[in-house]
């Protein structure tokens, strides 16, 4: 009766994948939305039979996404799969919510890699070399549009075209960062089902309650210092510095939002104005330059403590 049902729900799982990955492909727009979602099946049943029939489903699954989709919807099945069987053993497991960020988070690291390494010797196209191309072209239309309406373009686009130029050293990061971005908002998905289909899950602790390591912050003053040494491009220094700086920049402005927010609880704002300050921080950069300062701050000299006795 067990076996029959745990296969029952493979193939239930296993379809609503296959049906979400053909959406995906066949209507462009619903990209942006299904993708999140796509390792929530994968999530859910490891979560509740265990990582050995999970495995057997994610099997067939990638089998039905090749046939589906063909090399296209095989490194989404893939990447879905891998991450989130992993977060859904881990899940199972009753492990804290970060070391399940962290797992799926290496998961999703490990097949990107895979997937880079594979478009570079099987199809021998390189994604960074391809993004930078269609950057430029699109930078060389808004060139010509900017100089049929009489403006200075050299200027206007000098930052631009250096950027561009500096994304062929940034592939770790841009990996990592997509990584995690994906491991975050897919697991935050996945709690908040779990929790309507009543399963045990280790949650997140509350943002204002996030604390990283202290020593992260020598890591940011170190590679900070090196940044605005400069070091000579193209080098293994160069590349390090180039790939840790933007990291860490993100880890401290995080450190300093959670100060903001545990500030705002303290005091018994509406919970909608550190919300409000972290997505404009997106926007205004002096507010992204005021978590950094707060962030730096909170590690170096325990802020949050401080402001636990002040706020008493």
């Amino acid at each position: 009766m067990q076996q029959t049902r745990r296969l029952t729900e493979g193939a239930i799982v296993s379809g609503i994948f296959i049906v979400m990955l053909f959406l995906a492909l066949f209507v462009p727009f619903l990209i942006s939305i299904l993708l999140w979602f796509m390792p929530l099946p994968f999530i859910i049943y490891t979560a509740r039979y265990g990582i050995k029939s999970a495995l057997v489903m994610g099997t067939v699954t990638l089998f039905l996404s090749f046939v589906v989709g063909g090399l296209v919807g095989l490194p989404n099945a893939l990447l879905a799969g891998a991450g989130g069987i992993l977060a859904g053993e881990l899940i199972r497991r009753k492990k804290d919510a970060f070391l399940v960020l962290a797992g799926s988070s290496l998961a999703y690291i490990s097949v990107l890699l895979l997937i880079y390494a594979a478009s570079l010797l099987i199809l021998n196209i390189d994604p960074l070399a391809a993004l930078q191309d269609i950057m430029r072209q699109s930078t060389e239309q808004a060139e010509s549009m900017l100089g049929a309406l009489g403006q200075e373009t050299a200027q206007n686009l000098e930052m631009w075209n250096e950027m561009i130029d500096q994304i062929g050293y940034l592939g770790p990061v841009l990996i990592v960062a997509t990584a995690v971005s994906y491991a975050v908002i897919s697991q935050w998905i996945a709690y908040a089902v779990l929790k309507r289909l009543r399963m045990d899950f280790e949650a997140f602790p509350p943002f204002r309650e996030w604390n990283f390591p202290r020593a992260v912050l020598w890591y940011y003053l170190i590679v900070s210092v090196i940044f605005i040494i400069g070091v000579e491009e193209g080098s293994a220094l160069y590349m390090v510095t180039w790939n840790l700086f933007p990291l860490l920049e993100v880890v401290m402005a995080l450190q300093g939002f959670t100060v903001i927010f545990y500030f705002a609880y303290a005091k018994a704002w509406p919970k909608a104005v550190p919300v409000i300050l972290l997505i404009s921080g997106l926007f205004l950069p002096f507010v992204l330059l005021l978590a950094r300062i707060l962030g730096i701050i909170d590690l170096g000299f325990q802020l949050k403590k401080r402001l636990e006795s002040y706020t008493k």
